[in-house]
C-alpha cells in the first residue's frame, strides 16, 4: 500500500457519515422558525401529497390547490403538532382529506348553482382525445362519490391507505386507533365499494 492510499483509507474512516434528518427533527426545527427545515419537508414530499390529492379529486388543478393549502396549514400549524410517527406524510394526507371534503362541498354548491341557470345552447364536440380524459375524469369522479358516501371511520381509512397508500400501522398512527381497527374498516369498505362500483372501478 503505497503512502498516497493509506492516507485517503485515514481520511475516509475519519470522515463520518452523517444520514439526513428525519421528518420529526425537520418539523421541530421548523416549529422554531426554520424556513429551510420545512422547504425541505416540502420538496420529501410534495409530490406525494400532489398525487394522494388526486386520487381524492381526480383532478390536476384541484389537486395542485390541495397540495399548496395542505403545506400552508402544516406551515401554520408546527409549531401546535407533534407527529405521531417518523413520518410526515400521515398528518398531511390527513390535512389534505379534510381539505378535499371541503373542497368537494364547495364544488357541490357551485354545480347547483350553475345548473339554475338558463341552457346556454348547444356546446361544440371536443376532441377524442379530451373525451377520453373526461370519461376517464368521470370514472375516477364514481370511485370517490362512492368513497365519500361510506361512513367517517371506514372513508378514512380507504383514503389513508387505498388511495394514500400509507401502510396500516401509519395509518392507525394518524387516526389514533388500533391497527386491527383500520385492517376491520378498509375489509368493510371494499365489500361496499365492489357492491356499489362497476367491475373493476374500485381496484
Amino acid at each position: 500500500m503505497t503512502t498516497a492510499t493509506r492516507l485517503l483509507a485515514v481520511t475516509e474512516r475519519s470522515v463520518p457519515v452523517t444520514e439526513p434528518p428525519g421528518d420529526r427533527e425537520l418539523w421541530l426545527r421548523a416549529a422554531n422558525g426554520d424556513r429551510d427545515a420545512f422547504g425541505e419537508l416540502f420538496e420529501r414530499h410534495a409530490e406525494a401529497v400532489w398525487n394522494h390529492a388526486y386520487r381524492l379529486t381526480g383532478s390536476w388543478a384541484t389537486a395542485e390547490d390541495l397540495a399548496s393549502n395542505t403545506f400552508l396549514t402544516a406551515w401554520r400549524k408546527c409549531g401546535e403538532m407533534v407527529l405521531v410517527s417518523e413520518s410526515a406524510l400521515p398528518w398531511l394526507y390527513t390535512v389534505a382529506g379534510n381539505l378535499a371534503r371541503t373542497e368537494s362541498r364547495r364544488l357541490l354548491r357551485f354545480r347547483r348553482a350553475v345548473d339554475r341557470l338558463p341552457d346556454p345552447g348547444v356546446v361544440r364536440d371536443h376532441a377524442d382525445g379530451v373525451a377520453e380524459q373526461v370519461d376517464g375524469d368521470r370514472r375516477v369522479r364514481e370511485v370517490l362519490a362512492a368513497v365519500d358516501r361510506l361512513p367517517k371511520g371506514e372513508r378514512q381509512a380507504v383514503q389513508l391507505c387505498l388511495l394514500g397508500e400509507l401502510s396500516f400501522s401509519d395509518a392507525a398512527s394518524a387516526l389514533g386507533i388500533a391497527e386491527s381497527s383500520v385492517r376491520a374498516r378498509i375489509f368493510r369498505a371494499r365489500a361496499k365499494l365492489r357492491a356499489v362500483l362497476p367491475e373493476g372501478a374500485s381496484r
